[in-house]
């Protein structure tokens, strides 16, 4: 396999899910390089020319001159080939259910939270972001319950078993309370998969 690099920022759950899913697979990273997105290193005319014209991080440098960009697609590339895919064509749509999942409902309420909150601060948001805290709470409030009732049968999120679905889901949901409103506590299913996922014999926490 080609060198591969980790263009990230600190304390990212998205970033975080590459990393994990590298671990969890026995995957090396050659070299992790981290960006302070707050100064916006992520946006400099290079950056968006070479790596990624999105400007965001994750990418996965695969090798000299490819870059794979978005948490999810990294972390599938990473996963191909290894236990974390289903090999059953109906548990890797329920995988992919899951992912889809965590980016369009899950991630731009309590991620987006736990970023206002814990890192930019309510006195530094704009008025519109101040104005989307409410709703922002509710649907954050509303994927866990959708979580905690998927739990209630299993410890995993498909086949009974980690898999990517999991690491998506775990990225931002094992610190949703650094968002200052989601106690997990009140959602015990969540919380004890989160420890379960936490129990796993390759483990990395975020860093």
């Amino acid at each position: 396999m080609a060198n591969l690099t980790l263009r990230q920022a600190a304390r990212s759950g998205n970033c975080y899910k590459v990393a994990l899913t590298a671990a969890l697979t026995g995957t090396k990273l050659d070299k992790v390089i981290t960006y302070n997105t707050v100064e916006k290193e992520t946006r400099t005319p290079s950056y968006l020319a070479t790596i990624n014209s999105n400007g965001k991080v994750p990418v996965l440098q695969i090798g000299e001159n490819v870059f794979l960009p978005e948490s999810n697609a990294a972390a599938y590339y990473l996963a191909d080939g290894s236990d974390l895919i289903p090999t059953d064509r109906l548990q890797r749509a329920q995988m992919l259910q899951w992912m889809f999942f965590e980016q369009y409902t899950h991630e731009p309420a309590i991620a987006r939270l736990r970023f206002m909150v814990g890192f930019k601060g309510l006195d530094n948001c704009t008025e519109e972001e101040k104005a989307s805290v409410p709703g922002k709470r509710k649907a954050g409030g509303a994927a866990l319950d959708v979580m905690e009732k998927h739990l209630s049968t299993r410890k995993f999120f498909v086949a009974d078993k980690v898999t990517l679905a999991d690491v998506a889901l775990f990225g931002y949901t094992h610190v949703a309370h650094e968002s200052g409103f989601f106690d997990l506590n009140d959602w015990p299913n969540v919380r004890d998969w989160c420890e379960r996922v936490k129990g796993l014999p390759i483990y990395v926490p975020m860093e």
